[in-house]
């Protein structure tokens, strides 16, 4: 059984709304950079005026971290949508993340800094584990079916698409959310400088993005299909130089799945890195079809990339009706040695229905 995908929220760089992201992608013109408390890590592209309070209300959000705020904003603008499914098993989360590393490095702070090791806030504990922001999202917005957080930096936008993909194949899940969320930070910018294998010169950004899948041949599947998820394939890698060969056997993996060949694909959405591109010259050769950029625009959004890439099919899709039926291709690598690919058919309808609210 495959997944189809129906709806979709963002949170970006480009604004709050589904609307906001659509006019940027559109434009081409990469979001402003903001100027960051240290000049060292550089400037980044950040969700503008977006506060916890504001968009969430004051209850519940004083303890609440960036990128858990980001989460339950983005999962409820399709949760509370008018058309949001009202009857059948319980909905799910997926939630591509590592969570905060500000949190988690404030809260390790204050136990050496404090007069006693334990002389800790409590309620800032959640923010530093993992699957804060899918939890603090289920429960606000009252999913009770299937929740999940999945690591794994750039890629794991894919790797959440693929294990909703599966839950839905083994019938243990209806309506699925799923997608990424990433925060920037002063801690992550910092990790990011001085980590192994950082590109230079990159500029960081931050946001959520969550779609929303429904399994292939249900009513709202039928109904309100924007892209079909035809296969979704993954690797690691322990050296940069088995970055384009391991990534090249995933998509022809991914092809095989969907008995295509390369000439099939329409469209590619690529991670912006040169293994990545080294991989897809390989599988095309000289002519690669056309491609959506949304790194370049957008900044580095880590555990979100992914599923913003993903974002950027759907809104080619709604812009050029000669890519229903055909494939686009997701392609997506962590320096930190995960990769994958994704193979999407986008439908013949077009309109997404979740038209975002302003915060």
């Amino acid at each position: 059984m495959r997944s189809v995908i129906t709806a979709w929220s963002a949170i970006s760089p480009f604004g709050f709304g589904a609307d906001s992201f659509r006019t940027g992608l559109r434009a081409g013109v990469p979001a402003p950079a903001a100027a960051t408390v240290s000049a060292q890590v550089g400037p980044a592209r950040l969700v503008p005026d977006f506060d916890a309070r504001t968009v969430l209300g004051r209850k519940g959000t004083r303890s609440m971290d960036r990128v858990t705020a980001l989460a339950v904003a983005a999962v409820g603008e399709l949760a509370g949508a008018p058309d949001a499914p009202g009857r059948g098993p319980a909905p799910g989360l997926v939630l591509g993340t590592t969570g905060s590393v500000q949190s988690t490095m404030d809260f390790t702070r204050s136990s050496l800094d404090g007069d006693r090791p334990f002389y800790v806030d409590p309620a800032r504990f959640p923010n530093t584990v993992m699957n804060c922001a899918a939890g603090l999202s289920a429960i606000w917005h009252g999913l009770k079916g299937p929740n999940a957080t999945i690591a794994g930096g750039r890629a794991a936008g894919l790797l959440a698409l693929n294990y909703a993909r599966r839950l839905q194949a083994g019938g243990r899940a209806g309506t699925l959310y799923c997608g990424g969320v990433e925060e920037y930070s002063e801690a992550r910018a910092r990790l990011h400088h001085h980590g192994s294998g950082a590109p230079d010169g990159t500029v960081l950004g931050e946001g959520a993005a969550v779609l929303r899948l429904e399994p292939a041949g249900s009513a709202l599947a039928e109904r309100d299909g924007l892209a079909e998820v035809v296969a979704v394939e993954s690797g690691v890698y322990e050296d940069a130089e088995e970055i384009p060969e391991i990534l090249l056997g995933c998509a022809r993996r991914a092809l095989a799945r969907a008995a295509a060949a390369p000439a099939d694909i329409a469209l590619v959405a690529p991670g912006e890195t040169a293994p990545e591109q080294a991989a897809l010259t390989s599988l095309f050769g000289f002519e690669p079809p056309a491609r959506v950029d949304c790194t370049g625009l957008i900044g580095d959004s880590a555990a979100a990339a992914a599923a913003f890439q993903v974002l950027g099919v759907l809104v080619r899709a709604e812009d050029d009706p000669g890519l229903a039926g055909r494939l686009a291709l997701v392609t997506a690598v962590d320096h930190d040695g995960t990769l994958g690919c994704a193979l999407l058919r986008p439908c013949s309808r077009t309109p997404n229905p979740t038209t975002a609210r302003t915060p």
